[in-house]
């Protein structure tokens, strides 16, 4: 089975507008959480494991990651979907939108 979640994450008191850096940082913390697929969209990314711990891991990485550069507060949004009656991807919900949207 598959847990989907969306997950965003803001470095807040930077003194500036761009996030960008501080967000890779983020995405490449991420990465060494084992057994994460991950795809960064433009206002989030979304993160697919099959565990909850697993993605629970990744988002704390991420806030750490963050702080170890000297930010002193982060906040994040998460949004899971752990279903568990069937088993589900990230690519498998979107071909299945995707059907509904031909009709």
């Amino acid at each position: 089975m598959a847990v989907i979640a969306d997950f965003s994450i803001i470095p807040i008191g930077l003194g500036n507008t761009s996030v960008g850096r501080q967000i890779a940082l983020a995405i490449n913390a991420i990465k060494e959480v084992k057994g994460i697929k991950y795809e960064v969209t433009p206002m989030g990314t979304v993160l697919e494991a099959e565990r909850l711990d697993a993605i629970l891991e990744a988002v704390r990485v991420a806030h750490e990651a963050l702080f170890k550069t000297g930010i002193k507060r982060v906040e994040s949004n998460l949004r899971i979907d752990d279903r568990r009656d069937k088993p589900r991807t990230m690519d498998d919900k979107l071909r299945s939108i995707k059907k509904y949207m031909g009709k």
